[in-house]
């Protein structure tokens, strides 16, 4: 089906008394292609509101969610009694536990299929960025973009592509050139700028310290956490180092542990490593060269019975080497 006959047929969800809830975990591409899902439904629907429930710590998310007024509500303070739509972007219902409440009548997404329990599924694996696919809606509907939403949709793919170093295709090149001259670029370089806090650096800091380079592969272990986006801003900035071909970087948050995951493109996939090695536990999963995991403890105890921070982080390379041997190298 044609790019505008998957928009007519989202937009036929809708009707004048609708009321949507736009379901996030928030990052540059889910807050952007969320955007795009409102101004798409503006003057269509009664009520569109965006909302999130992952904590928001790294300076260019909250950069970002600040000059494209993006209007976020957190999920918690949501009442789903005042909403007869649900649409999910940027991810898929099975890809975290608090997406898992609602029945999605849409779901708008460029992860590997997963879940397309919805009575709209838009799901493109081939697509870089979900604000590559929003972008290519709103130029179906022929609706010219705000400063502020094509700037957001830029920082979206920008993002998701790793600056079109990462899963891009020639959609997100095409895309991103499209919004260029609309986009308030003054909002793209102010949020590309907002990149770490001291706090962030401390945590670079250590991580630099007690790293762990085995067979290529860099391994930190942070034990107990109080910012997830800190385990990403490591995994991103290990994989710059010189013959480092993977990051797999963890730690504990909310009484679970989560794995970032990071390859350079040339090796197995790390969306299969991550799943091969872990799903058992949680969640796990992703891209060629990108992956999360998001684990439960009480699982993992049951297997190793510890879960010190020692014991976790040999349990952590222990599972990656044993599931990827060397066919991750």
């Amino acid at each position: 089906m044609s790019t505008r006959g998957k928009l007519n047929h989202f937009l036929s969800l809708f009707y004048n008394n609708s009321k949507v809830l736009v379901v996030i975990n928030a990052d540059p591409d889910s807050i952007a292609s969320a955007m795009a899902v409102k101004r798409l439904l503006w003057r269509r629907v009664k009520e569109v509101v965006i909302a999130y429930f992952n904590k928001i710590t790294r300076p260019d998310n909250l950069a970002m969610i600040e000059y494209t007024e993006s209007d976020l509500i957190m999920l918690d303070d949501i009442d789903r009694e005042n909403y007869n739509i649900f649409v999910i972007v940027d991810s898929q219902p099975d890809h975290h536990e608090k997406f898992s409440s609602f029945d999605y009548d849409a779901i708008i997404d460029h992860h590997p299929l997963t879940d397309d329990n919805a009575r709209f599924v838009d799901i493109r694996p081939d697509f870089g960025a979900c604000s590559t696919i929003m972008t290519q809606y709103l130029r179906a509907k022929k609706i010219k973009p705000s400063l502020k939403l094509a700037a957001a949709l830029m920082i979206g793919i920008k993002t998701d592509t790793s600056n079109f170093t990462r899963q891009a295709s020639l959609k997100d090149i095409k895309a991103f050139q499209y919004l260029y001259q609309f986009a308030d670029n003054n909002i793209v370089v102010k949020v590309e700028r907002a990149a770490l806090n001291q706090e962030d650096l401390d945590f670079l800091g250590k991580a630099i310290k007690q790293k762990k380079i085995i067979h290529n592969r860099v391994f930190f272990h942070a034990g107990n956490i109080t910012k997830p986006d800190e385990l990403v801003i490591v995994a991103d900035f290990f994989l710059t180092l010189v013959k480092v071909n993977w990051s797999v970087i963890s730690g504990i948050y909310e009484k679970k542990l989560i794995i970032i995951f990071r390859n350079d493109g040339l090796r197995k996939a790390a969306g299969n490593t991550a799943k091969e090695a872990f799903s058992m536990y949680g969640s796990a999963g992703g891209h060629k060269t990108m992956a999360r995991a998001e684990l439960d403890l009480r699982l993992i105890r049951k297997e190793i019975k510890q879960v010190n921070k020692k014991v976790l982080a040999n349990w952590i390379i222990s599972k990656i080497e044993k599931t990827a041997g060397t066919r991750i190298n």
